[in-house]
């Protein structure tokens, strides 16, 4: 796997891109945080076996605290859901 700069697919910025995903639903942006924890975890699993615990330790972390940000932002969103359109 080869880490990038940019996101081959999408052609706007940095903050673009971060404007764009924060102006999902949050139902769908909570999905995307989680299956964002998801990899994370993968790669920390793939970093241990590799012989690499520290950072491991710091994607495990990383992944936790974005599983628990995909929590709240899918409270988020049973609270804010019965005033969608």
């Amino acid at each position: 796997m080869i880490h990038k700069d940019k996101i081959d697919k999408y052609n706007g910025s940095m903050d673009e891109l971060v404007e764009d995903i924060g102006n999902l639903k949050y139902d769908a942006l909570a999905d995307f945080l989680q299956k964002l924890s998801s990899k994370l975890d993968k790669d920390a699993q793939a970093d241990l076996k590799r012989g690499r615990k520290k950072l491991s330790n710091k994607l495990l972390d990383a992944a936790n605290n974005i599983e628990l940000a995909s929590l709240d932002i899918d409270e988020a969103w049973r609270i804010s859901k019965p005033f969608m359109k």
